[in-house]
């Protein structure tokens, strides 16, 4: 329950952070952070939380990291479902305080999406669902590309967190135009259940994706790190 209780309170603060700073922060008047800031919040919460909790459960936070793991090698199937449950309520419970915050100002609206992740008409910058499915699968095989290097028994010990938050930072500053950046099915389920409509409609896309790139990554990864015999 300690690992469990872990993931669900790092999801927390993923959700809370990087959607946060996007709903409450990106476009404030004349002092918005812009992309640049959401993506550097973003990895700011894997990086803390992976210093915090990585020791207890692994700081996953995310369902296709687990799945990612998983295949890697890295991780039993028997916690997959348990993990991906906490961190879903999590990413849930923090929507719900962010929504309590945020509809605290005058003029409040979920028609501008509430962070969700979306393609076609929803996608920031109008890319197509072929476009957004293309993104989301590249950036979270590399990204468990880059979670399983640094984590490494081979790779330079206590420094993980550095590459894993640098990297997510990274993929944000990408992708943000494309898709509003998911990389995370628990992510995208927090907010999407809030904004309804449009974002539970294209909600698919951001659990299919990421799965298929994070099993992707973790194959990737295991034929170019295996040992010569």
């Amino acid at each position: 329950m300690k690992q469990y209780s872990a993931e669900f309170l790092g999801t927390f603060w993923l959700v809370l952070g990087g959607c946060g700073s996007a709903v409450l922060a990106a476009a404030f008047p004349q002092l918005g952070i812009g992309f640049v800031g959401v993506s550097l919040a973003f990895g700011l919460t894997v990086l803390t939380m992976a210093f915090a909790i990585g020791h207890i459960s692994g700081c996953h936070l995310n369902p296709a990291v687990s799945i990612g793991l998983w295949a890697g090698g890295r991780f039993p199937a028997a916690q997959l479902l348990p993990y991906i449950v906490a961190q879903v309520i999590g990413a849930v419970a923090a929507a719900g305080v962010l929504y309590l915050i945020a509809s605290g100002a005058p003029g409040f609206s979920l028609a501008g999406g509430f962070a969700s992740n979306g393609y076609g008409a929803h996608s920031p910058g109008g890319y197509s669902m072929q476009a957004a499915l293309i993104t989301e699968v590249v950036m979270t095989m590399f990204f468990l590309i880059v979670i399983l290097g640094a984590t490494d028994k081979r790779a330079p010990a206590g420094f993980a967190p550095l590459p894993i938050g640098l990297a997510l930072t990274l993929i944000h500053l990408i992708s943000i135009p494309v898709t509003n950046t998911s990389v995370n099915p628990a992510r995208s389920t927090g907010v999407a259940l809030f904004a309804g409509d449009w974002a539970v409609g294209q909600l698919w896309l951001f659990w299919v994706a990421p799965i298929v790139g994070a099993l992707l990554g973790a194959l990737a990864y295991r034929f170019i790190a295996s040992e010569e015999k």
